[in-house]
């Protein structure tokens, strides 16, 4: 067993590690290269599970399950979330009993700046921050 474990870590498709698109727009591919189509883009922030590494291009899939690759130079291992509900409220502190600041749709990426119990500290690549509940992100 450790040996099937020891060829699955080193074939690079283990455990999915979390990515950050880290560029203002990422274009998402069809396979490992720039010759494969743009299947769709993500914006700045937006989390990935990495599922298979083939230097220098990742394999990922998203928070619905789409999969596709992106180059290395797109991402990085900042911290992530983005939003899983319909709309959401972001507020000015920890906790329900602090301001609605704005509200925010399904899929919005968000950085991580800091957690505080259950709730996550975000800021959007245009400025925009607050706290959201854990269970409205992914």
């Amino acid at each position: 067993m450790t040996v099937a474990i020891l060829l699955l870590v080193m074939n690079g498709t283990a455990l999915a590690e979390r990515m950050t698109v880290n560029v203002p727009m990422a274009n998402v591919r069809s396979g490992p290269g720039r010759n494969y189509s743009i299947l769709w883009k993500l914006e700045k922030y937006h989390p990935i599970d990495v599922l298979k590494k083939q230097d220098p291009w990742y394999y990922f899939q998203d928070f619905e399950s789409d999969k596709g690759w992106l180059h290395k130079s797109l991402v990085n291992g900042e911290p992530s979330v983005i939003v899983i509900k319909e709309r959401c409220n972001v507020r000015s502190g920890p906790g329900t009993d602090h301001d609605v600041v704005f509200t925010v749709e399904r899929g919005v990426p968000f950085k991580v700046v800091k957690r505080e119990g259950d709730w996550i500290s975000i800021v959007h690549s245009d400025g925009d921050k607050g706290w959201i509940h854990k269970n409205l992100v992914w």
